[in-house]
């Protein structure tokens, strides 16, 4: 019989999770603190430039079509940290689980290969 630890290997995969979550929120949160302030920024410099007459309805288009832009930009830079978040957990959690079995079948001399 093995020796196979379920509870060892749930909180290794929980602190390998919660460890990755940890790091890359706290960046996309830094990430997404600046581009919000920079979409209210452009915002508002559109609002201001329309009500004193500085921009034409031709170029508070233009200014607005630019904000979609930062913030469709913005939606897909936080998309691809998602992604890139999703895949470093994949990653943590083969490797939990390999080690686990790793570890278990040692004692047996039991190896698999490209394990």
């Amino acid at each position: 019989m093995i020796d196979f630890n379920i509870d060892e290997v749930v909180s290794d995969l929980k602190t390998a999770v919660t460890d990755i979550l940890g790091k890359d929120v706290a960046s996309w949160r830094g990430f997404a603190e600046s581009q919000v302030v920079a979409l209210a920024k452009q915002a508002k410099l559109i609002a201001v430039g329309r009500a004193s007459g500085e921009l034409t309805d031709d170029d508070a288009q233009f200014f607005l079509d630019g904000l979609q832009s930062m913030a469709q930009n913005f939606a897909e830079t936080l998309r691809g940290l998602v992604l890139i978040t999703i895949e470093k957990i994949w990653n943590a959690a083969v490797d939990v689980l390999h080690a686990a079995i790793r570890k278990a079948l040692a004692p047996a001399g039991i190896v698999i290969p490209g394990l």
